[in-house]
């Protein structure tokens, strides 16, 4: 069997520019060519010819809880398995599992079930690492955190996280608590990008956070402050992000946190380079409506999201990245460019990967997804393998 793999007749997003009837040459793990001219296609390649469909860099996803009944804390290989699986149909390549706020063991569990996936697991997405939401956050912006779970950072614990800081991409912390600007300064000696999250800091507290190494904000308007003391108006997290140009921002881009308004004044502000967007999807994702349980607190599965019972705040989303993408074009109104960077080199430049993962460039990873005119999945690859296709690529004997 031919080692390469050749996409013909895709309208290409780079995304830096578009390129339409374009080809792409994949020779086993990387991408060989861009948009090469059909007498340079080697005569032994396998062909796909995805004429009318568009050709983009696989999704990256930093933000991801669970999904098809499965949870990163359930700190187990078929759970992960179950996530990666059902994310890589929605056109996910690169995945960072998140953890939620919980005791020190359970953690200490996910996280070493997360190491052991990264060297086994060769299905669904990649597993890049973990991301520890928690459990350092404000009680003020707890938002669907279990409260008994939340704490200040102490060194004697989240050293013990630490011994995995190879499997460790981020962590969220509110950089108000006591402890929390020693914590930011150890994450960036690991090499753990430190973010600011589930806060209610002003803005002299997000400075000096960032004079420690933080430099994202984890799902901005989502449990992050605007504070107001004795009528008094305090510039908080939201605020900072905006005036801080060296922050960036994710934004839970499902179509139920924000509204397609709220989407254009933050790209508005910072900018398109200067954000990404997530999925924040836990357990439910994929689920029928009904009552479950996510973090150790019952919520609510509807058809308009998932919710605390008393419908006080979201429970992360139910999204993949192709509900996603067709949200930030159909509703935001985003050229499929920028909104192909939003997920793919944005996300990447944050976390540190784009030498290898983020865009259709020559000799990285040949992460690519291929969407119909109608911006739905019809296959993934990742890295050189198809975990992912339709009946629609199926149909071409592959």
């Amino acid at each position: 069997m031919s080692e390469r793999i050749v996409f013909l007749n895709g309208c290409l997003i780079t995304p830096f520019r578009t390129l339409r009837k374009g080809s792409v040459i994949v020779k086993g793990s990387k991408i060989e060519r861009v948009g090469a001219s059909p007498d340079a296609i080697p005569k032994d390649a396998i062909t796909i010819d995805v004429d009318g469909c568009y050709i983009l860099p696989g999704f990256i996803d930093i933000h991801v809880h669970g999904g098809a009944g499965a949870d990163a804390m359930d700190a187990s290989l078929d759970a992960i398995e179950k996530i990666v699986n059902f994310h890589a149909k929605g056109g996910t390549c690169s995945i960072v599992l998140s953890t939620v706020t919980a005791s020190k063991e359970e953690i200490l569990r996910a996280i070493e079930a997360v190491r052991k996936a990264k060297k086994e697991l060769r299905a669904g997405a990649k597993i890049l690492g973990i991301h520890l939401e928690g459990p350092y956050l404000s009680m003020k912006q707890k938002g669907a955190h279990n409260p008994k779970y939340i704490r200040d950072p102490s060194p004697e614990e989240y050293e013990e996280f630490l011994k995995y800081s190879e499997d460790i991409v981020r962590v969220t912390v509110a950089p108000e608590l006591k402890g929390a600007l020693e914590l930011g300064r150890r994450l960036r000696e690991r090499g753990i990008l430190p973010c600011i999250g589930h806060s209610d800091a002003t803005l002299d507290e997000v400075a000096k956070a960032m004079e420690v190494g933080y430099s994202h904000v984890t799902h901005i308007y989502s449990c992050t402050s605007t504070v107001k003391v004795r009528g008094y108006k305090i510039p908080g997290v939201i605020e900072a992000s905006f005036l801080f140009d060296e922050l960036t921002v994710e934004i839970i881009a499902d179509g139920k946190h924000l509204p397609p308004s709220l989407i254009r004044l933050i790209l508005k502000i910072k900018g398109i380079d200067k954000v990404c967007a997530v999925t924040d999807a836990v357990r439910v994702a994929g689920l029928p409506p009904g009552t479950y349980e996510v973090g150790g607190l019952k919520v609510l599965l509807e058809e308009d999201g998932v919710w605390l019972p008393d419908h006080s705040a979201f429970a992360g989303s139910i999204a993949t990245m192709d509900v996603v993408i067709r949200y930030l074009v159909k509703d935001v109104g985003l050229s499929l460019e920028d909104a192909a960077k939003l997920v793919t080199i944005n996300p990447a430049r944050i976390i540190g990967i784009d030498r290898e993962k983020g865009s259709l460039t020559e000799g990285k990873d040949a992460d690519i997804v291929v969407l119909d005119k109608d911006l739905r999945v019809v296959l993934t690859m990742v890295e050189g393998r198809i975990v992912y296709k339709s009946e629609y690529i199926d149909a071409q004997g592959l």
